[in-house]
């Protein structure tokens, strides 16, 4: 009689015909020996494995149902304890010849040194971080050093200090994230004027670059973190005509050498008077085109002179010191110099958009 067909039977009855509990048990031993036997790959250990051990269909499960659970309560003690000695059994054996066939694998394997090794590709730096090193450099160039700050800032820091008054817009939490009370994801590099303006003494030159956070829904020009950068200058001699110089050398050096500049008057609480910064549209070089909607000009940064408040909270005199401040999104430069229509491209690491930087 077949193993499958004895497992189906109830344990009473085959011994009834002759058997006895260690034989019929012993058999199935032996029976899974033979099967093991021929088990050459992992696939077939796998359906050796599902064959003996499956919990709906294995043979053991069989064999627990209708020898187990149905043996005679003399038979009980007998035959729960083989079954257990076969389970044991079969599943050691089942561990060995997984062990054997990854030894077999491992071998077969075996790395050939005579093989050239794969290629790798070499990196390539990210856009954002390509306009970072181009404005670092040009700023460099003008005298400016680097600083940085944290970017879980106070509210001090991040709006008291910079003019903001209570009911701004940007304090409110559908713009602000907050951390916890008073504490918060900055939401631009500003805070870090307060910071060196505190721990230096004028004359100043600063840049101040990192991520910032703002509560925006993702979009193809928005996201709810982007690069900054802000650059600004204190001393006792300081004019708009400082800030309008610096930032068309800026532009030029940038954009190219044709490019042209138009400030426009704006607001920010941190600047008195504020402007907004035009470029000629780099694209179609101001003739107009989709990018610059016809205007040939292309919005690219808010600037303006230090507010006197700011000054006082970062314990300067504005009857003595001036400066002026101008900051603007490196993302939103990145797409403008590389012509970039989505800003997820930026941060979502496809390597097929990373290579063409290379």
């Amino acid at each position: 009689m077949a193993l499958d067909d004895k497992v189906a039977r109830p344990i009473s009855e085959l011994v009834d015909g002759g058997g006895s509990p260690e034989s019929l048990y012993a058999e199935l031993i032996a029976g899974f020996e033979g099967e093991r036997a021929t088990v050459g790959s992992a696939d077939a250990l796998k359906n050796l494995r599902d064959r003996w051990l499956g919990r709906k269909n294995g043979l053991l499960s069989a064999a627990n149902d209708n020898w187990l659970k149905a043996a005679p309560r003399e038979l009980k003690p007998q035959v729960g304890k083989l079954q257990n000695h076969t389970k044991k059994a079969i599943e050691a054996a089942l561990a060995e010849a997984q062990k054997g066939l990854a030894a077999t694998k491992t071998k077969s394997e075996a790395l050939d040194v005579t093989l050239p090794g794969p290629s790798r590709g070499l990196g390539a730096i990210h856009p954002v971080r390509r306009v970072l090193e181009d404005c670092i450099s040009i700023f460099g160039g003008l005298g400016y050093s680097v600083a940085s700050g944290p970017e879980i800032e106070s509210f001090f820091y991040n709006f008291e200090a910079l003019n903001f008054p209570a009911d701004h817009p940007a304090v409110d939490e559908m713009d602000t994230l907050f951390v916890e009370d008073k504490m918060l994801l900055r939401t631009h590099t500003s805070p870090n004027q307060i910071r060196v303006m505190e721990d230096a003494t004028p004359p100043l030159r600063c840049l101040v670059h990192g991520k910032v956070y703002r509560n925006d829904a993702p979009d193809a020009t928005h996201s709810p973190m982007f690069h900054q950068l802000e650059v600004f200058a204190v001393s006792e001699s300081i004019t708009m005509g400082d800030l309008k110089g610096t930032l068309e050398y800026f532009a030029r050096q940038f954009f190219g050498p044709g490019t042209k500049t138009r400030f426009r008057p704006s607001f920010f609480p941190f600047t008195e008077p504020s402007a907004e910064v035009d470029v000629t549209c780099p694209f179609c070089v101001g003739r107009g085109c989709r990018i610059c909607k016809q205007t040939g000009w292309i919005e690219v940064l808010g600037c303006g002179m230090i507010d006197p408040n700011v000054l006082r909270s970062a314990n300067l005199d504005p009857d003595r010191y001036q400066g002026f401040a101008a900051g603007f999104g490196l993302d939103r430069f990145a797409m403008l110099k590389y012509d970039i229509d989505d800003i997820s491209l930026l941060f979502n690491g496809d390597v097929r958009f990373l290579r063409q930087f290379r």
